[in-house]
């Protein structure tokens, strides 16, 4: 087994968590982001507009993955929440633009309420590309 095999991810480049609970955790060579939403780690604020939620959440979850030393070429599996399939083309053509080439396996549910009352959330699992952290 590894030395240190579970470690918390934390980086000022996301949201703080709002809860008890962990922006990622490293188990071994995975790890597990909690669900990130479109707030600006800057400002806390959320955009109003669907697709600038949409980038926000992926420029949020990019940041925790890099922390914790993965990238989206990385990932093997997201969950994405909607508040409303309405948005999931809008939300495949964002989302596509992150992954490219790169496909990993996916869930997309819609949920009545997401915390902030966001239109949407994304957490992934990912192979950990490095040992260095943010």
């Amino acid at each position: 087994m590894m030395e240190n095999a579970l470690r918390k991810v934390e980086t000022d480049k996301a949201p703080a968590a709002i809860g008890p609970y962990s922006q990622a955790m490293v188990a071994g060579n995975f790890m597990f982001t909690s669900g990130q939403l479109p707030v600006s780690p800057e400002t806390g604020e959320v955009p109003t507009e669907f697709e600038a939620q949409v980038k926000q959440v992926f420029e949020n979850l990019s940041h925790v993955l890099v922390a914790g030393g993965s990238s989206f070429n990385s990932v093997v599996k997201t969950l994405c929440f909607l508040q409303s399939m309405d948005d999931f083309a809008a939300f495949n053509d964002v989302y596509a633009r992150y992954f490219k080439d790169h496909k990993p396996a996916r869930s997309c549910v819609a949920v009545k309420t997401l915390p902030k009352n966001v239109l949407c959330e994304v957490e992934a699992v990912a192979l950990i590309e490095t040992s260095n952290c943010d």
